[in-house]
């Protein structure tokens, strides 16, 4: 039996402290354990929910908090220089330390981020699910209760869009 949003809002502000508490573990800061928390809210307003799905709410707050951890990870790491390019990435690796080289690198790294933000939601997510949490096809699709082909068709979408940003 599917609830409506006004469920899902009791179910998410009955558990609301024990979502929070998990997010904080993770990302160990109130306010974004806060705002992962509201976010978690919003990603699932819109999916039809049975009250025994109580932990998806708990997975879906725990996939954010890791999501935004290693995003945070990430621009640190990339704005100490300390990120190393795959072969494939060879485009967004600075080739040595020279100045020139790093700013190109940041300038892509940042055109790449905005083009990404330009994409639908899913498309997003699909995107990071693979190349962040390193998931497959196969794990995204069950994920997100949609075919391997819609996710092979996000994919593609992604990748062409970066591929069009670095282009331009």
């Amino acid at each position: 039996m599917s609830t409506s949003p006004p469920a899902l809002l009791q179910i998410f502000l009955a558990e609301r402290d024990r979502v929070v508490g998990l997010i904080r573990r993770i990302v160990r800061c109130r306010d974004a354990a806060e705002d992962l928390a509201h976010e978690t809210l919003l990603r699932l307003w819109h999916r039809p929910m049975a009250d025994q799905d109580r932990s998806l709410v708990f997975r879906t707050a725990q996939n954010l908090a890791i999501d935004h951890l290693r995003s945070r990870q990430v621009r640190a790491a990339y704005s100490r220089g300390a990120i190393e390019a795959a072969p494939d990435d060879a485009m967004l690796a600075p080739e040595a330390l020279e100045p020139q080289s790093s700013a190109v690198a940041a300038q892509q790294f940042d055109t790449l981020v905005e083009t990404l933000r330009g994409l639908p939601e899913r498309t997003q997510r699909i995107f990071l699910l693979n190349r962040i949490d390193e998931l497959s096809y196969a794990e995204i699709a069950r994920q997100l209760g949609v075919s391997v082909s819609t996710v092979e068709k996000e994919m593609m979408r992604a990748l062409d869009a970066c591929r069009g940003s670095l282009n331009d």
